[in-house]
Order: C-alpha cells, then sequence, then structure tokens
C-alpha cells in the first residue's frame, strides 16, 4: 500500500490560517488552502496524529480521487477507477454520502446510488465475490461535487472531531469546539497564561484553553473510524496516542476563571472540566457580569449571549453595554468576544483592533479583538 496520502481537513471559514499552523506542526507537507478546508499530504502515522491532535479541523478525510463529471457515465467510470481494494476489504461495510453545489448532477440520492454501485463493481472484481455482506467494519466514502469537479473521500475520524468526549450536556447556545479552539489559537493562550470567561455556559472556551496550555492533544480520550480498519496497523495508532501523552506539559502555570449568572451552568462547566481531566485549573463563580474584574495580564475569551428576539436582543444589548464597563480596565489584559451583532462595538462603547469573520454554525459573526 502507498505510505503517502492526500488528506484533507474541513474547518470553520475564517480558522484556515489557525489549522494551516496546526497541520504544518503535526508534520502535513505539500499544503494546500481554499476557503473552508485544508489538504496536505501525509502517511498513516500523520493521519492519526491529525485525529488526534488537530483542534481546529473538523473531521480527518482521506482523499480518493478528483476529476470532472457532466455526465453520470463519467461519474460511474471516475469512482470505479479508484484503488478501493487498498482500503475495504471482503467484508468491510462502505456507505456512501455527500452534496452536489452549482453542478450538472445535482441529484445527491443519484450520485450516491451510481457511486456505490461504481464501488461494488470495482471491488466484485478484485475479489472474485457476487455481493458483499458489509458485517465487518465501516469505511465511509464521502463525495463533493462542486461546479461539476468530484472529490471522493474516505472518512477517518468517524463522529466529527468537535466530539471531544468531554461535553456530553451543553447548556442553550454552546459554541462547537473546534471553534473555540480557533479563537484560543487566535488570542495567542501559552502555556502561562490566565483565561476568563465571564459566561461560561458550559465552559467549553475555559476547557479548551486548558487543554491547549497544557498541550494536551483534544482528541486523546476518545476512538476514530479508522483504528478499527484493518488497513491501518493497530501498532501506528498506539504510537501516536503515547506520543500525544509525552507532550502533555503538566507543569505549565495556566489559569481559567469562568463566571455564570446561571447555577446550572457553574456546576455544568465543573462537571465537563472533570470529564477533561482539567478540573484543578478551573475556578468558578456564579456572578452577574457586573461583579467581572479582569485579573492582570489576562485574556478574556467569551461568547455572550445574544438575542434573536426583540427582548432578547435588547437584553443582550444592556449586557454589551455593562461588559464595556468591566473588560480591559487592568494593565496588560486583552479580550476576545464572538458576536453576530453588526453594532457590537457601539454598544460595547469601544472599537476593536482588529475583527475577523467567522461563522458559529450558520450564523455570520465577527470575533472583535481588543489587546
Amino acid at each position: 500500500m502507498d505510505n503517502n496520502y492526500r488528506i484533507c481537513c474541513p474547518c470553520h471559514f475564517g480558522l484556515e490560517s489557525v489549522l494551516k499552523y496546526e497541520i504544518n506542526k503535526i508534520g502535513g507537507t505539500d499544503l494546500q488552502v481554499t476557503d473552508g478546508k485544508i489538504t496536505f499530504s501525509g502517511d498513516m502515522n500523520i493521519i492519526a496524529r491529525a485525529n488526534l491532535c488537530l483542534s481546529t479541523a473538523e473531521r480527518v478525510l482521506i482523499e480518493l480521487a478528483e476529476f470532472e463529471a457532466h455526465t453520470f457515465e463519467e461519474l460511474f467510470q471516475g469512482v470505479k477507477a479508484i484503488e478501493f481494494e487498498q482500503f475495504i476489504g471482503e467484508k468491510n461495510a462502505f456507505p456512501v454520502k455527500g452534496y452536489s453545489l452549482n453542478s450538472d448532477l445535482h441529484s445527491v440520492p443519484d450520485c450516491q446510488s451510481i457511486i456505490k454501485k461504481a464501488v461494488v463493481e470495482r471491488l466484485k472484481s478484485k475479489y472474485d465475490v457476487s455481493w458483499f455482506d458489509e458485517s465487518a467494519a465501516t469505511l465511509q466514502i464521502q463525495f463533493s461535487i462542486l461546479k461539476n469537479k468530484v472529490n471522493i473521500y474516505l472518512d477517518t475520524s468517524g463522529i466529527g472531531l468537535h466530539k471531544r468526549g468531554y461535553r456530553r450536556n451543553s447548556n442553550d447556545a454552546p459554541i462547537k469546539e473546534t471553534l473555540a479552539a480557533g479563537i484560543i489559537d487566535l488570542a495567542r493562550v501559552r502555556p502561562d497564561s490566565i483565561v476568563c470567561d465571564p459566561f461560561c455556559g458550559s465552559g467549553t472556551i475555559l476547557i479548551e484553553s486548558a487543554l491547549k496550555a497544557l498541550k494536551i492533544a483534544p482528541g486523546i480520550n476518545r476512538r476514530f473510524a479508522a483504528e478499527k480498519w484493518e488497513c491501518i496497523d493497530a501498532k501506528i495508532w498506539r504510537e501516536e496516542r503515547t506520543r500525544a501523552i509525552d507532550m502533555v506539559d503538566r507543569e505549565a502555570k495556566f489559569e481559567a476563571i469562568g463566571f455564570d449568572i446561571d447555577d446550572a451552568a457553574v456546576a455544568l462547566t465543573l462537571d465537563n472540566a472533570k470529564k477533561a481531566g482539567i478540573k484543578s485549573r478551573l475556578k468558578i463563580e456564579q456572578a452577574d457580569i457586573t461583579k467581572f474584574r479582569q485579573p492582570q495580564g489576562s485574556i478574556v475569551i467569551c461568547n455572550p449571549p445574544y438575542g434573536e428576539r426583540m427582548l432578547e436582543l435588547r437584553e443582550a444589548e444592556e449586557i454589551y453595554r455593562k461588559m464595556g464597563k468591566v473588560l480591559m480596565t487592568g494593565g496588560g489584559n486583552s479580550s476576545y468576544i464572538i458576536s453576530p451583532h453588526e453594532e457590537f462595538q457601539s454598544f460595547f462603547g469601544k472599537n476593536a483592533k482588529k475583527r475577523r469573520k467567522l461563522y458559529n454554525g450558520m450564523m455570520k459573526c465577527q470575533l472583535y479583538m481588543y489587546f
């Protein structure tokens, strides 16, 4: 089997530069950056390492092919030419899912069935069998068709990489772990940082900050789809987990301080921090934003409440005014605030030094950076 692959990692729009830095750090080579994803080269160790260590990638895909298709016949032949037998054994399950945008082949169910049929025909001839019981491990085939350009992938992650394993419960409006990790990188959290979140919710920002500061691989406590694949030696996963454990920096002086007006959120943050193994680094209190005092030299990172209905919107704007009075008052402090509100700065009372457009799910937001 070829020991170098093209690997594709999708990410939140706006976090490409952060993910690029992470991929370089784990040893990925020949990086190609496009909107919302980065493609790079690496061996099976890099595939395992990417799953374990990348904090801003949504998943790790092996790119099998890229070709143009305007007809179902072109799609069929393009897929049939791929060497699926390198990965998929006689008994493996290989479901197909994907999407098509601005392309001649716009029916997703039809594309799914054509791709599945092409893979079956290919593997029938390779294994000399007439049907597949698909009873062994699953290798999820993914496709994207954009402006008639087809990409075929295998998903090595399984459940999305934002599922770290520590947040089984969350409050109403949690920020996704991968987005939080990207903002933390933009805020330059270090092993000796003090990070504060005055609206800690389920604790995602504080926990992701601690994982980053202590160099704890975000995927260390979970499993990945490709760990069950026969085509990847189990020894590779053991090596990469050992490497990740060896990199942890327990000597880091990092501290996290959180507040929330809701008692339940405080309890939830502490519970999630315990599951993540970093509870000793957190100090959490039930308190209103007006009681918040930013410690000297600390970094505030937060996702304050925002209202979608008029009354909630007024309440959110009042919160922004209160934030403006208590944040950035000490020396050497910085604040990174994500909000979808177009007029955030006028309510906060200060213009950000820098802004960056990010998407929280489908919602367009700005990250307001004060330092």
